[in-house]
């Protein structure tokens, strides 16, 4: 049986008091969230040690946003796979659409940054997704595959226990548009299917896939409902409490 995942992706918001409260509020609320629902929340860099303090004791796991391709050196502003868990990480986010865009981000270097983050022991929550024109002109079954494989044929069954995976329409991402429950069901079924081409079967249907387009309380629930979505990443919602346990709560 996959496991539901209800993942919190902050950005680039909140100053390290206002994550902290933002935290503690998740953190007091999670154990109304079903036990087959983990909780995870990827705050800001600057916030991590601070939030792992004050999920102490609470369900939420914490993840970072990104980490190095690199296990250390001479990489000014960057933070490698081994300091986020000694900041109190279990999982990290990579190749999330805007660290594609904005920083041209491949999957040549993601291969690195996931062998690095499984090798210092965190799970993975990799983002694979289409932009607008890539759905626009029918390519995004194709993207998507391609985006898949490229990064996780590269890896083993064993190492897929660790791996979660996030599909985000780009064009649905801060726009206010969101994918159909079908249109998400459709592309969740093809990474599975990818993966099963791959690995095998069974560790296609224990692989958790994630939907990470505008993911709200008001639609959760019919995402939440198609049989190859297994919960959320969550951006906007993500920064009020009761939006966040609201969408752990729609399964």
């Amino acid at each position: 049986m996959r496991k539901y995942i209800v993942a919190g992706n902050w950005k680039m918001n909140t100053t390290v008091p206002e994550g902290v409260e933002l935290a503690k509020a998740v953190a007091a609320k999670a154990g109304e969230v079903p036990a087959n629902v983990e909780l995870v929340v990827a705050p800001p860099f600057t916030h991590l040690v601070s939030v792992a303090e004050a999920l102490k004791g609470s369900k939420v796991a914490l993840s970072a946003q990104n980490c190095a391709d690199h296990e250390k050196g001479a990489y000014t502003g960057e933070i490698a796979a081994n300091m986020l868990v000694s900041a109190g990480c279990s999982y990290t986010i990579l190749g999330h659409s805007e660290r594609r865009q904005y920083y041209g981000e491949t999957d040549e270097k993601l291969v690195e940054k996931v062998k690095l983050a499984l090798a210092n022991g965190l799970k993975v929550i990799l983002c694979v997704g289409e932009n607008l024109d890539e759905r626009e002109a029918g390519k995004h079954f194709d993207v998507v595959a391609g985006q898949t494989k490229a990064v996780l044929y590269n890896f083993t069954a064993e190492d897929m226990k660790n791996i979660v995976i996030a599909y985000e329409p780009v064009w649905a991402i801060g726009t206010g548009k969101t994918a159909s429950a079908e249109q998400a069901e459709e592309i969740h079924a093809c990474i599975r299917k990818v993966l099963a081409d791959k690995f095998g079967a069974q560790v296609a249907e224990d692989t958790t896939i994630l939907y990470g387009g505008s993911c709200k309380p008001s639609n959760a629930k019919e995402l939440f409902a198609q049989p190859d979505i297994d919960g959320g990443l969550i951006g906007g919602a993500a920064l009020k409490a009761d939006d966040f346990i609201a969408i752990a709560l729609s399964f």
